[in-house]
């Protein structure tokens, strides 16, 4: 009898918690948080030497001014306190440039109407990519002029923002377009200057989360 009891009050605690853990497992459920990362909190690894050296304290984009398809001088201080999505291009890419600029047409597309999210595509190739150059190039792809930038500056200084800055390979290739090497990502870059995420530019479901994780920083709903 006194078992029977025992088990009896363990079945009544069972059925009062039951209400308890579904309010806790909804409560977790419902908070809707996104863990966006952020990259290299710690610093850049730099084992070929080909940058200048760090510390270990968190990464930012580093100042540059370039010129855009309008003539209009822009750079790192235009990035603070909007979102940016960067690639790496060139206007006579034979490959997958093509590709990645319908894409950044259809995040331009998304983002149109919302002045804290902009793009910025560098040129890599900026000895042929002359203002008037990107200008067509722009016009091609129906850029947004102050949302779709695209960029190109000294030669030097755009590589070693490629590598040390967005932390991408590039190879130049001299003006040969068969021998220029760039990365396909995306790179998104919060108001602060740090890197939130890379995405392949030329796979349709890796743009469609940058939009969606553009959206989370625009929202707010991750620091």
């Amino acid at each position: 009898m006194r078992g029977l009891r025992i088990l009896q009050g363990l079945v009544l605690v069972c059925i009062l918690l039951i209400p308890v853990l579904i309010f806790t497992f909804l409560r977790g459920f419902g908070t809707n948080e996104y863990d966006l990362p952020i990259f290299f909190e710690k610093g850049v690894d730099n084992p070929f030497l080909e940058c200048p050296i760090g510390d270990t304290t968190q990464h930012y984009i580093p100042d540059f001014t370039f010129i855009n398809q309008d003539g209009v001088s822009m750079g790192r201080a235009d990035m603070q306190g909007k979102i940016t999505i960067v690639d790496f291009f060139f206007t006579s890419c034979p490959s997958i440039c093509p590709v990645m600029s319908s894409e950044m047409e259809r995040v331009q597309d998304m983002f149109r109407d919302e002045p804290q999210v902009q793009i910025m595509s560098i040129s890599i190739d900026p000895e042929y990519d002359s203002p008037e150059v990107l200008k067509e190039y722009a016009n091609k792809h129906q850029a947004k002029s102050g949302k779709w930038n695209f960029l190109s500056g000294p030669v030097d200084q755009t590589y070693q923002l490629a590598k040390c800055g967005f932390i991408i390979p590039t190879i130049n290739g001299n003006g040969v377009p068969d021998d220029f090497v760039h990365s396909d990502k995306f790179v998104l870059v919060d108001d602060l200057g740090r890197i939130r995420g890379y995405y392949s530019g030329t796979n349709r479901e890796d743009v469609d989360l940058l939009m969606l994780e553009t959206k989370v920083l625009l929202h707010g709903r991750n620091n």
